[in-house]
């Protein structure tokens, strides 16, 4: 009797404590407004990304001059000085005050695929560009990947994880190991980890979204057409037919219901986020 008093002090207290934790490190999304829960410094985050950048730079193959990177720099400088701009006319916290800008171009056709580091660390693959086909669509394909970054979604997930891992040790030690059994068990007998498609699947799917929102923003802003982000993401579920799995099952919506939001927002956009003249 007495166990179980203590042991249900214990996990209040605990939950007490974490509660504190979050609300004390909790941050807001621009634009979305969005709260968020961020306990890594953007400074040891972005000093990691860096370091990994120069890396991956080093191990892959880039191509340095021509018109595709170009046209990647040409985006990337546009997108940085329309964002700037609308934060500082809106008299808000620019979130990208302490980026430290750079696009490389990886010659890989097999990789169909852009993405951008904390701090602004962009690369984009020569395989998108069989899909993007035109600088509109590139446009919003870079404009998502900077909105990852924009609103810390790598600090974000880091932090999640962190909270998450702390949370079921500590309740598992008192639950006498019952979460990693059922864990484990679930996860032989299915192939699925619980916990990745009930929590971390579901909140990639949320991340994703928001990109793919404040990047139809991005590009608005920078001058370009949106409406070719439907067009976009029909060939992008064209290449993929057939390989897309459930959307329960994957961090990133489906491309269907991906298109059937552009499809709501486009106009939206177009009205409320005009380009800036830069």
């Amino acid at each position: 009797m007495d166990n179980n008093i203590n042991r249900r002090k214990f996990l209040k207290l605990f939950s007490c404590g974490c509660y504190s934790l979050a609300l004390g490190s909790c941050s807001t999304v621009p634009i979305t407004e969005r709260r968020q829960l961020t306990i890594y410094p953007e400074s040891v985050i972005n000093r990691q990304a860096a370091s990994a950048y120069n890396s991956f730079k080093s191990k892959n193959k880039l191509i340095n001059t021509g018109k595709e990177i170009n046209n990647i720099t040409s985006i990337g400088k546009k997108i940085e000085n329309a964002v700037k701009i609308y934060f500082q006319r809106e008299n808000l916290n620019d979130p990208t005050k302490n980026f430290d800008w750079e696009y490389v171009l990886v010659d890989n056709d097999k990789i169909v695929n852009a993405w951008c580091m904390p701090g602004g660390k962009i690369a984009v693959y020569t395989g998108i560009l069989k899909i993007t086909k035109n600088l509109d669509a590139l446009s919003i394909v870079m404009g998502h990947e900077i909105a990852h970054a924009v609103a810390k979604h790598s600090i974000e997930r880091q932090s999640q994880a962190l909270t998450l891992n702390i949370g079921t040790q500590v309740a598992d030690i008192f639950l006498g190991g019952a979460i990693n059994r059922t864990r484990s068990t679930v996860g032989r007998n299915t192939g699925f980890d619980i916990f990745q498609l009930g929590i971390m699947n579901p909140f990639g799917r949320k991340q994703e979204t928001e990109a793919d929102y404040l990047g139809l923003i991005f590009s608005s802003l920078s001058g370009y057409n949106i409406k070719e982000s439907i067009n976009l993401w029909k060939r992008m579920a064209e290449k993929n037919k057939g390989k897309e799995p459930p959307q329960f099952m994957s961090t990133h919506p489906s491309s269907k219901n991906r298109i059937n939001n552009l499809s709501k927002w486009v106009n939206d956009i177009i009205i409320k986020y005009p380009p800036i003249q830069t």
